[in-house]
């Protein structure tokens, strides 16, 4: 079983002999881009560029997948934001937008020739054309945390407390929007979408907001994208794990402060939603979602040394993770030697 096998194999359900090592998330790091010649900023918006740091660790680590782009603004860039494309160890980030009130946001006739969205799309032809058997991960912008790009995130949370409204239709026009970039990267045929709500966390809004607000939208996504889908979402997310695992995403990616065998267990239970204290009640989900992650990023992957890798790795696999991956975007400053740990550690647990 080749690697785009054995990802796409656990994605669908299926149990397989090794847990893939792969990011779902921002994987760009100085260190790459120095050996790669593929440099931020011009790796944002040049398509062989970022094909070659969206490989990069594949190759020089051993990371089991490809994946671009590396920030989260290429949709609101293409509605109209501005964006800083940032430097070296610097990403993007929206500057402002030509939206004043959240009635204003409206898709460009234009959208998926804007910006850098076809430069996302011609990476992912490149990296097919490269690679038969690594699998080709593209991010998305969540529609809630897409239109908290285009209005402020205080904006946002301001109008979920006074106009609820219309803050919704706002959110509706950016699914739309999510929904045609999907549609663009199935024509060339990636293989995982993610799909990043951060601004969704629970340390951002309050969980029922997330269950009456931001999970339709993304069940409404997931029912539309046709690859392979996993939804991240930033922090600590274990009060509505469930709801994540049950909106027809293949994966959930979650951060180091989610206990994973408590996660599994609501899952499999439904006890997180259900506030059952304890008791195991049967779930409405007809696949559990995978869970992706949760070595950390901000510590870990960023500034820990090799055993303190192996070592979270080791544990994360005994929790019983699914699918090994950073807990969040890799810090630009990472060392290639603690990616490469990630792949050893699970090599080393498997005995392989």
């Amino acid at each position: 079983m080749n690697l785009k096998e054995n990802l796409l194999s656990v994605l669908s359900g299926e149990n397989v002999d090794v847990a893939p090592v792969i990011s779902v998330t921002q994987l760009g790091i100085v260190e790459s881009m120095e050996k790669t010649g593929a440099i931020w900023p011009e790796a944002h918006k040049d398509s062989e560029k970022m094909a070659k740091l969206g490989s990069s660790l594949y190759e020089l680590a051993g990371l089991e997948c490809a994946r671009i782009p590396f920030c989260l603004t290429v949709e609101a860039e293409a509605m109209g934001a501005q964006v800083d494309l940032g430097g070296k160890d610097k990403p993007p980030q929206v500057l402002n937008t030509p939206f004043s009130n959240a009635d204003d946001i409206d898709i460009p006739d234009n959208f998926l020739d804007n910006g850098r969205i076809p430069t996302v799309l011609k990476a992912v032809e490149i990296l097919k054309e490269k690679y038969d058997d690594l699998p080709i991960v593209v991010g998305i912008t969540g529609p809630f945390t897409l239109t908290g790009h285009l209005l402020g995130v205080e904006n946002l949370v301001r109008y979920l407390k006074t106009d609820i409204d219309e803050v919704e239709d706002a959110i509706e026009n950016s699914l739309d929007a999510c929904m045609d970039y999907a549609e663009a990267l199935s024509d060339v045929e990636v293989d995982v979408v993610c799909v990043a709500e951060p601004t969704a966390s629970p340390e951002l809004i309050d969980p029922l907001q997330f269950k009456s607000i931001v999970k339709p939208r993304l069940e409404d996504l997931a029912g539309f994208i046709n690859e392979k889908k996993v939804l991240h979402i930033c922090g600590s997310t274990q009060e509505i794990i469930h709801d994540m695992a049950s909106i027809g995403y293949d994966g959930i990616s979650v951060e180091e402060k989610v206990n994973i065998v408590k996660a599994k267990e609501d899952i499999e239970c439904g006890i997180s939603s259900l506030k059952s204290g304890g008791k195991c009640l049967p779930n409405n989900i007809n696949t559990p979602s995978k869970i992706i992650g949760n070595i950390s990023t901000s510590q870990t992957l960023f500034t820990g040394s090799i055993e303190d890798v192996k070592t979270e790795v080791k544990k994360a696999l005994d929790d019983g993770i699914d699918i090994l991956a950073p807990s969040c975007g890799l810090a630009p400053l990472s060392p290639i030697a603690n990616i490469k740990a990630m792949v050893e550690a699970r090599n080393e647990y498997y005995g392989l």
